[in-house]
Formats: structure tokens, sequence, C-alpha cells
């Protein structure tokens, strides 16, 4: 198992500092800057923190985070993640996954993924063409999210869009999520399938913090994508573990005019008054104030068989 938390929190993480690849008005810093400019540290609580610069202007891309385990997992594993705080707010796009090499050839799972004010999180598979969703229907897969559409996970047959499921409880993404302390994530990689399960905070099953989870205790998934519509170790290999926050990009931005999802009910158009995601970014640095992760610990095991 290999565990990240307290004082050595970054420690075994790779800071990523190249262009975003979903287009957003960021710009990822290395772990010195991010440092020096406030936006990255441990706070007194022994939490990792990862910001988005606040300057209340900007003339090009605002600095942000994204960060890259060392370690890469093959043949399943289960990934835990508690965190206290996620980034919420209009122009915002945070999430929390995994992903293989050349992508889309090693795979990618989206555990916590959401823009704008969205309180309701979508976990999303992203793969090469033949990995695909066994069911829409919720009590078949045994969850208790929805899937959102189609049933086809492949990024090139879907526009990117792979095969999602959003979560039907609103305090599990976004200003939500902080309201109530937070919670933990779990991801489970394994010969059944990929599962994304979310205990709210004052719900987490006392294996987790005793050590030695056991995901077939703890009832219903979120998510979950069975081995009998994609194999998890033919799609998924090689998975990294990756924090980032972006602003804007091909889906915060996209949907900067958008209504109707949980949380968003009213646009971000509407709400902030500017016509663009670009155009509020630039020039609204407060507005970053709650765009931040603060994050307990990442537990991960390997799984065997």
């Amino acid at each position: 198992m290999n565990s990240h938390a307290g004082s050595s929190f970054f420690d075994g993480w790779s800071f990523y500092t190249s262009p975003d690849p979903t287009n957003g008005i960021v710009r990822f810093v290395d772990q010195s800057t991010g440092l020096s400019s406030g936006i990255v540290y441990v706070n007194g609580n022994g939490n990792a923190v990862m910001g988005v610069e606040t300057t209340p202007t900007v003339s090009g891309n605002r600095q942000s985070i994204r960060i890259t385990t060392n370690t890469s997992y093959n043949s399943g594993a289960l990934f835990i993640m508690d965190a206290v705080h996620m980034p919420t707010g209009c122009g915002t796009w945070p999430a929390f996954w995994t992903n293989g090499p050349n992508w889309p050839a090693g795979g990618e799972i989206d555990i916590i993924e959401g823009v704008n004010d969205y309180t309701n999180n979508q976990a999303t598979l992203h793969t090469t063409p033949g990995c695909m969703m066994s069911s829409t229907n919720a009590a078949t897969l045994g969850i208790s999210g929805y899937a959102l559409g189609g049933t086809d996970c492949s990024a090139s047959n879907t526009g990117n869009a792979g095969c999602g499921i959003r979560a039907s409880t609103n305090n599990s993404f976004g200003a939500g999520f902080n309201t109530n302390g937070g919670g933990v994530y779990a991801m489970q990689w394994d010969a059944t399938g990929i599962s994304v399960y979310f205990f709210p905070r004052g719900t987490e099953p006392s294996d987790i913090a005793a050590g030695a989870p056991q995901p077939e205790n703890w009832g219903p998934a979120q998510a979950r994508w069975p081995t009998s519509g994609c194999n998890p170790y033919t799609f998924f290999n090689s998975q990294n573990a990756i924090f980032d926050t972006t602003l804007c990009g091909d889906w915060a931005g996209s949907v900067w005019n958008n209504a109707g999802i949980p949380g968003q009910e009213q646009s971000c158009a509407q709400r902030t008054g500017f016509p663009t995601c670009e155009a509020f970014v630039a020039v609204s640095g407060s507005s970053f104030n709650e765009a931040y992760w603060e994050v307990k610990s990442v537990m991960i095991y390997q799984v065997t068989g």
C-alpha cells in the first residue's frame, strides 16, 4: 500500500508543467513556483492544499496545480482519497482521476469530475473502441447514480465523452461536498470491473480507517462498469493517480451558457454577467478563493487477481 498524507503528502508525485491538454486557460506550475505563489502547501491540519492563483487580473493564464503519482499500477488497484474541500465555482474544472499511457490506449478513469457550480459528481471511463457499459439500468449495475446516455466508452466514437455515470446526491461534488466537510472516494479496479464509491463525511466505513478496506461490504457503488461489458485489464493498464484544476477549456468553457445540471440551475453567463468563461477568469481573481483541493490522504492498494 502506498500512502500520501501529512507533511510528506507531495513525496511521490510529479508536478505537471506542460500546456493543459484540455485547452484550459491555466499555467500548471512546478512545486517551487506553487509554494512561492501560495497555491500549494501542507496546512496546519496536515492536509495538502492545491489551489488556483487569485491575482485580481491576469493578462495570461492563471497559475494552477496538476500532480501525478510517480508509481503506476497494473492488474488492478484500490484508490482511496479523503478530502475536506474541492474546487468549485464558475470557470473551474477540477478532477481526481487515473490515466494510462498513450491516451486513450491505456484507459482513463475519472473518479471525481465536474465543472462550474455542479454539485453532483460525474465518474466516467475513456477507452479505445470495444469497452461498453453492460447496461444503463441502475438496478442492474448495482449503483446509486444514473447513466448519462450511451453505453460506448471509447473516446473516438463519442467525441471524447466516454461513458459517464452521475451521482444522485448533491453533496458528492462542489459546494455541497465542501459544506458537508467533504468525504471519502474510492475507486476499485479489479477483475470484476471498475467501481467508484463515495462516503459523505461521517459515513466512512471503519475498515478504511483501519487500513483494511473491504469493498464487498460497502453496498451499492456510485458508479460501476462490470467486466461483462468492458474487460478492466484489457482496456486499462499502468494507471497513475492525478489531481488537477483547470479553468474554462473543453468542458467548463463550452457549457458556460448552459443551465439545468444539478447545482447549475442558472448558467454561469447569467450568474457572473460575463459572456465568456475566459473573460470572467481574466479579471475575477477573488472568485477563485474556493477553487482549491484540501486533501487529507490518498491510499493506493495494489490488487491481485
